[in-house]
């Protein structure tokens, strides 16, 4: 009789001494059978199996079909499976280890210095783009739309009003005197609305919920009331008194 672990036979075989999964979606069964696949002599025959797991790593995927090129994208993973080593006649090229593994440039942090901080660095982006427009009528509509975004802006991060000239005026400024507008120019009407949070959120789902419980319970009482009257009635022989 065995009476602990270490007296049964042979060695156990844990996860931690197996060779690592390349595609841990596939398993282990899939791994060990391209590595069968890569130890066969004969290519038709490392053909015919391959092709067998191909079948076989679509059905354990089957999210896989909604990808566009699916069959490649599973020839592509029966490649990393096998580390690059299976020798078979695949309908699409090999991928190459180098692309898989190459890094991505890394994205450089745009140290701009931002003149006006509460209206951002869009907004001097936009002005360099009206001052590359030769029709004047466009232009003129870019100009009064920039104006709207800077007051949109200026009120959003000041929660306050704030008076056409100033944004006409900053304006100005911003773009050297190439972009201006008239002073009499009306821009578009902006009110401050404070940002709706997700406690705020929270609070009036919550009072719509005891609303809705009310309505629920009222309901209930006029039911109870209009069937107690109409218990009262029958029991007076439909008498009313």
């Amino acid at each position: 009789m065995v009476s602990s672990y270490t007296d049964m036979p042979g060695d156990f075989d844990y996860n931690s001494t197996r060779s690592k999964l390349l595609l841990t979606e596939y398993g282990r069964n899939v791994q060990n059978m391209v590595k069968y696949i890569c130890e066969l002599p004969d290519k038709e025959e490392r053909n015919k199996y391959a092709q067998v797991v191909i079948d076989l790593m679509g059905f354990l995927n089957p999210h896989l079909r909604d990808v566009a090129d699916f069959k490649h994208k599973l020839w592509d993973h029966l490649h990393i499976i096998s580390n690059y080593k299976i020798d078979v006649d695949s309908p699409y090229p090999a991928p190459e280890p180098d692309v898989l593994t190459a890094k991505p440039a890394p994205l450089k942090y745009p140290h701009q210095r931002i003149k006006y901080k509460h209206y951002g660095k869009t907004i001097e982006l936009m002005m360099d783009k009206a001052k590359a427009i030769d029709e004047p009528a466009r232009k003129q509509h870019m100009v009064q739309s920039i104006a709207n975004f800077m007051k949109m802006a200026y009120v959003q991060w000041n929660k306050d009003t704030v008076a056409d000239e100033t944004i006409i005026a900053d304006l100005k400024a911003m773009s050297g005197g190439e972009l201006a507008l008239e002073e009499n120019t009306n821009l578009a009407r902006v009110e401050y609305r404070a940002p709706v949070t997700n406690n705020a959120r929270g609070r009036n789902q919550n009072n719509n919920q005891r609303n809705n419980n009310q309505n629920n319970r009222n309901q209930n009482n006029n039911q109870r009331n209009n069937n107690n009257q109409n218990n009262r009635n029958r029991n007076n022989g439909g008498k009313k008194y």
